[in-house]
């Protein structure tokens, strides 16, 4: 059995509509009403077998209690406002949890450069270090970093806001990713 004649049999069988979340009504045209019932079942069953594993949702809406520390620096005052509002809000330094971050300057690195020497594409990267602690017991360390391209222009206010919308994107990159590894933390510690 050659590869084309494997993909042909896996795009009309009912498992890759079912994969593929494409309308049962749509393939009723090319299944008997025995597979399309079988998988009406199997999605029934696929989400009582979920619902009773004990799965329960990260993002749930819950407000976590975690403080974060005062980063230094302007960089630092957005990181800690983006991670205060991934937590539902600053919090007391009395909570619980609190996070310790420390952010590195942006560092930049020329990606393009034309044959006059002149750099028309950069790049601008971010890392930041943390420490999550629990009644000042630590159950989490780690680094996270985060880059942006953007267009270097000769004009220079140009180049600043273009500079700038690269940081904040860094910025929230940064949030998104410590505040998902934060939020996981805090559940597997309750």
């Amino acid at each position: 059995m050659n590869t084309n004649t494997m993909i042909k049999i896996f795009t009309l069988s009912p498992v890759s509509y079912l994969i593929s979340g494409q309308s049962l009504a749509n393939i009723s045209h090319k299944f008997n009403r025995k597979t399309i019932v079988m998988i009406k079942y199997l999605k029934i069953f696929s989400l009582l077998f979920l619902a009773a594993c004990g799965f329960s949702p990260m993002y749930s809406g819950q407000q976590i209690d975690v403080y974060v520390a005062p980063i230094s620096g302007t960089n630092g005052i957005d990181l800690r406002n983006a991670l205060n509002a991934k937590f539902g809000g600053a919090h007391e330094i009395d909570a619980p949890y609190k996070l310790t971050v420390t952010l590195d300057k942006p560092v930049t690195q020329y990606k393009a450069i034309q044959s006059t020497g002149d750099a028309t594409w950069q790049e601008v990267k971010l890392n930041a270090s943390y420490v999550l602690t629990y009644n000042d017991r630590e159950i989490a360390r780690g680094s996270e970093s985060a880059s942006e391209s953007y267009t270097f222009v000769r004009y220079l206010v140009a180049a600043n806001a273009s500079y700038n919308n690269a940081v904040q994107n860094s910025i929230t990159v940064l949030s998104d990713k410590i505040g998902t590894r934060v939020i996981a933390e805090t559940a597997a510690n309750k």
